[in-house]
Protein backbone atom coordinates (compact mmCIF):
# COMPACT_ATOMS: atom_id res chain seq x y z
CA UNK A 1 0.00 0.00 0.00
CA UNK A 2 1.24 3.48 -0.84
CA UNK A 3 1.71 5.51 2.33
CA UNK A 4 3.26 8.73 3.58
CA UNK A 5 5.70 7.89 6.37
CA UNK A 6 6.75 10.55 8.86
CA UNK A 7 9.92 9.45 10.63
CA UNK A 8 10.93 10.57 14.11
CA UNK A 9 13.87 12.50 12.58
CA UNK A 10 11.38 14.60 10.47
CA UNK A 11 12.11 12.76 7.21
CA UNK A 12 8.89 12.41 5.19
CA UNK A 13 8.69 9.68 2.54
CA UNK A 14 6.01 8.40 0.22
CA UNK A 15 6.53 4.73 -0.64
CA UNK A 16 5.00 1.33 -0.96
CA UNK A 17 4.97 0.02 2.61
CA UNK A 18 4.60 -3.60 3.64
CA UNK A 19 4.70 -4.94 7.16
CA UNK A 20 6.64 -8.20 7.37
CA UNK A 21 7.15 -10.75 10.09
CA UNK A 22 10.57 -10.59 11.70
CA UNK A 23 12.57 -11.72 14.67
CA UNK A 24 12.70 -9.44 17.72
CA UNK A 25 15.03 -6.53 16.97
CA UNK A 26 15.04 -7.08 13.18
CA UNK A 27 13.52 -4.60 10.68
CA UNK A 28 9.79 -5.25 10.31
CA UNK A 29 8.74 -3.05 7.37
CA UNK A 30 9.68 -3.25 3.71
CA UNK A 31 9.77 0.08 1.85
CA UNK A 32 9.76 0.00 -1.95
CA UNK A 33 10.34 2.94 -4.34
CA UNK A 34 10.68 5.62 -1.64
CA UNK A 35 10.57 9.30 -2.54
CA UNK A 36 11.17 12.16 -0.13
CA UNK A 37 8.43 14.80 -0.01
CA UNK A 38 10.00 18.21 -0.55
CA UNK A 39 7.07 20.62 -0.59
CA UNK A 40 5.17 19.93 -3.80
CA UNK A 41 8.05 17.89 -5.25
CA UNK A 42 9.11 14.27 -4.85
CA UNK A 43 12.82 13.42 -4.83
CA UNK A 44 14.17 9.89 -5.17
CA UNK A 45 15.42 8.68 -1.80
CA UNK A 46 18.10 7.89 -0.84
CA UNK A 47 19.85 10.04 -3.42
CA UNK A 48 23.16 8.19 -2.99
CA UNK A 49 21.91 4.70 -3.90
CA UNK A 50 20.13 2.93 -6.76
CA UNK A 51 18.60 0.46 -4.29
CA UNK A 52 14.80 0.82 -4.41
CA UNK A 53 13.78 -1.68 -1.72
CA UNK A 54 14.91 -1.60 1.90
CA UNK A 55 13.97 -2.91 5.30
CA UNK A 56 13.37 -0.51 8.20
CA UNK A 57 12.27 -0.66 11.83
CA UNK A 58 8.71 0.56 12.37
CA UNK A 59 9.79 2.07 15.69
CA UNK A 60 11.61 4.77 13.67
CA UNK A 61 8.20 6.00 12.39
CA UNK A 62 6.33 8.79 14.10
CA UNK A 63 3.19 8.05 12.09
CA UNK A 64 1.90 6.61 8.80
CA UNK A 65 -0.62 8.53 6.70
CA UNK A 66 -2.68 8.17 3.54
CA UNK A 67 -1.25 10.41 0.78
CA UNK A 68 -3.37 13.21 -0.65
CA UNK A 69 -4.49 12.89 -4.28
CA UNK A 70 -1.83 15.29 -5.62
CA UNK A 71 1.11 13.43 -4.08
CA UNK A 72 -0.39 10.01 -4.82
CA UNK A 73 -0.84 10.89 -8.50
CA UNK A 74 2.72 12.24 -8.73
CA UNK A 75 4.13 9.16 -7.02
CA UNK A 76 2.20 6.78 -9.27
CA UNK A 77 3.36 8.68 -12.36
CA UNK A 78 7.00 8.40 -11.22
CA UNK A 79 6.77 4.69 -10.44
CA UNK A 80 4.38 3.55 -13.22
CA UNK A 81 7.12 2.78 -15.76
CA UNK A 82 8.98 0.58 -13.29
CA UNK A 83 5.79 -1.30 -12.33
CA UNK A 84 4.85 -1.85 -15.99
CA UNK A 85 8.37 -3.07 -16.85
CA UNK A 86 8.22 -5.55 -13.95
CA UNK A 87 4.94 -7.03 -15.20
CA UNK A 88 6.20 -7.49 -18.78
Amino acid sequence: MIKVILFKNNLVLIARLEEVGSEMGEPDCKITDPFELKGEYLESWPSFSMQRTMMVHSDSFLTILEPDKHHLDNYQALTATKVNETKA
